[in-house]
């Protein structure tokens, strides 16, 4: 696999910035021609991640929170979600669904749930008090030609 294209996007962890970065990488994506559901599937996917970052990375502090977002030859997206906040203890825990560290916040914890249904494959490495990367694989369909 051949990197194609690639785009790095650095942003404070406000919540109001999640919008911004799930639709910073949907519109690079589109010149893959995704179909709707592989766009919404990716976009979904990765609200979740950056949310993650902005309520319990950062909890009650503001950090950065980075994507790196690159396309492959083969039609590939491949996303790296990742910041330097409190980090994750257990991640095979926090990737059980329904587990919360934020309960009384009215989160689900279904966010790598999420995440493992959307995409093709999902990584998880982190180190607590030095932050947390979620990266993220899926392979479009053929639907389409890569424009270039």
């Amino acid at each position: 696999m051949r990197v194609i294209n690639e785009m790095k996007l650095l942003f404070t962890s406000l919540s109001v910035n999640e919008s911004f970065g799930r639709s910073a990488v949907s519109s690079f994506l589109l010149q893959l021609d995704p179909t709707i559901a592989e766009l919404n599937e990716i976009r979904t996917a990765l609200s979740e991640a950056i949310t993650n970052s902005v309520v319990h990375a950062y909890k009650d502090i503001e950090g950065i929170i980075e994507i790196n977002t690159k396309i492959y030859d083969n039609r590939t997206v491949y996303i790296r979600v990742k910041d330097k906040g409190c980090g994750i203890i257990n991640i095979s825990q926090a990737m059980e669904a329904m587990y919360t560290t934020a309960p009384n916040e009215e989160r689900s914890g279904l966010g790598f749930s999420v995440m493992l249904q959307f995409m093709d494959k999902v990584q998880v490495s982190s180190k607590p008090k030095q932050g947390t990367t979620v990266t993220m694989t899926k392979r479009l369909s053929d639907n389409s030609r890569v424009s270039k």
